[in-house]
């Protein structure tokens, strides 16, 4: 029996009505240019937004978070994550696996084996996970959705999100096609109608959806992949029906080179061109990986502002390749990061995904060099991603493409999201410039505090309520109990 995950384990946090922090190490600021970092040392955090940055004196009464030693950054903003995934880490039928045949080993075979309480505990567990990174936004493309289903997925992800003190964003995912015979699918795994899809998205969009600049909760349209998951008459419709509801658009792209194989032989078209053809770029829309892009692809994108998130470690975990984000941000595409569902990404938080991120950078560049006999002109990569890049990527990135413009940034007049991280860890040790030991020192450094719209969701690397060991536990009980549902339904 899986343990139950009670709905609200956490008690609610409140803003501090004034907060100093005091005495930072670094400050990173998300901004670009000569803004990406400044000198603080000092934040004062009122009413839920940051109202001063630099050498500041307490004020009489004034709550405190001594930061000495420790590196500031904007709360990181994950773009793409599928949370429901998150008891599917190392699957040994889909670890070697690249995508399409992994699709059909791990998550798709896992699919119909989640009841509600196993859903709720994955969201729960990827939610934490994240937290404890320094997350304070999370846009979670869930496609857990089919007729007749007993429970609502997205409300357990909001009451999840809501709990914890993060904001969230759910990406609603769906299908009304699948590449098996309808009437051969067990109830889990058939598709959706199209009416019922857009149904659902205005029920949500009714509910939940804020257009503030700085919302706790926001809806996205995200059929699950453009060429595979709708008809091309259907997706045309949900971009105008987003459109007239006013939220965005979010899917999966070009991760691998079927989906080029796949636009090419069904469409004639690249992939990035049948999207343009059916309303699916602009400044509303962003899509996880584009991995395999051609040229063209790449100056359609950025001509229409169409954004990315950049998901580089499960990328590697599937031998997809790397996103080229230079040529991309040059191009003018918005960039952010994600860190993908865990079942293709065991290290699912954002810490090690920014690390990944300004690595990877790196090492594609140098792949690309070639001694002079063979018409080389550069030795290796290491300007293709410095750490301000990914920090920028990874916090105002993400907030743009989201379209939450006073979140993600430190300065002045901005939600106060930010983490702040301890640099008290052997790992960074003899830094020379600490601004840097979040992403540069690999791991996961421990939160000083997180704080989401001035409220302190974490401090001293705890949160309120949560016992880790007993997650722990109801973790694994959950995994035994969908290994032994999933082998029943094959059987």
């Amino acid at each position: 029996m899986t343990p139950s995950a009670p709905s609200s384990p956490f008690p609610s946090p409140s803003p501090a009505p004034s907060l100093l922090i005091r005495n930072a190490a670094a400050i990173l600021t998300g901004l670009p240019g000569p803004g990406e970092r400044h000198p603080g040392p000092d934040l004062r955090v009122r009413d839920g937004c940051i109202e001063a940055i630099g050498a500041l004196a307490p004020l009489a009464g004034e709550a405190q978070i001594d930061a000495t030693d420790c590196a500031v950054y904007p709360a990181w903003v994950n773009t793409h994550h599928h949370l429901f995934q998150s008891l599917l880490k190392g699957d040994p039928a889909g670890l070697d696996l690249s995508l399409t045949p992994w699709l059909g080993a791990t998550p798709y075979r896992f699919r119909a084996a989640f009841d509600e309480a196993t859903f709720r505990l994955a969201a729960r567990i990827g939610l934490v996970e994240l937290l404890r990174s320094g997350c304070g936004t999370v846009a979670d493309h869930n496609y857990l959705y089919y007729p007749g289903m007993p429970f609502d997925s997205s409300a357990i992800l909001f009451e999840e999100a809501e709990a914890l003190g993060l904001r969230f964003v759910l990406c609603r995912g769906g299908a009304t096609r699948t590449r098996q015979l309808e009437s051969e699918l067990p109830q889990a795994l058939r598709p959706e109608s199209l009416d019922a899809f857009l149904a659902d998205c205005e029920r949500l969009v009714a509910r939940y959806h804020d257009p503030a600049p700085d919302a706790m909760r926001r809806v996205a349209m995200a059929p699950t992949t453009p060429l595979y998951s709708m008809a091309p008459e259907e997706l045309r419709a949900c971009a105008r029906s987003a459109r007239r509801l006013g939220i965005r658009l979010h899917s999966h792209l070009s991760e691998t080179v079927e989906y080029q194989n796949t636009a090419l032989a069904r469409f004639a078209a690249t992939p990035v061109g049948f999207c343009a053809e059916h309303e699916w770029l602009g400044p509303d829309v962003w899509f996880a990986h584009l991995v395999k892009l051609a040229p063209e692809e790449i100056r359609q994108l950025g001509a229409s502002g169409t954004g990315i998130a950049h998901c580089p470690q499960s990328n590697g975990r599937l031998g997809s390749g790397i996103a080229d984000i230079p040529a991309l941000e040059a191009a003018g595409v918005p960039v952010s990061l994600g860190v993908d569902g865990a079942a293709s990404n065991e290290a699912a938080d954002m810490i090690s995904e920014a690390h990944a991120a300004w690595l990877l950078q790196r090492a594609r560049r140098g792949e690309a060099a070639r001694p002079l006999a063979q018409g080389g002109s550069f030795e290796g990569g290491a300007d293709a991603a410095r750490v301000e890049d990914v920090v920028r990527w990874g916090t105002a990135g993400g907030a743009a493409v989201l379209g939450l413009s006073r979140v993600g940034t430190l300065r002045e007049g901005m939600a106060a999201d930010l983490a702040i991280y301890r640099l008290d860890d052997p790992r960074c040790f003899g830094l020379h410039d600490p601004g840097i030991a979040p992403v540069a020192s690999g791991g996961r450094p421990a939160l000083r505090a997180l704080l989401v719209g001035g409220r302190l969701v974490a401090e001293h690397d705890q949160v309120a309520g949560l016992d880790l060991a007993e997650l722990g536990a109801q973790a694994r009980a959950a995994v035994r109990a969908l290994r032994e549902r999933a082998d029943r339904l094959a059987a």
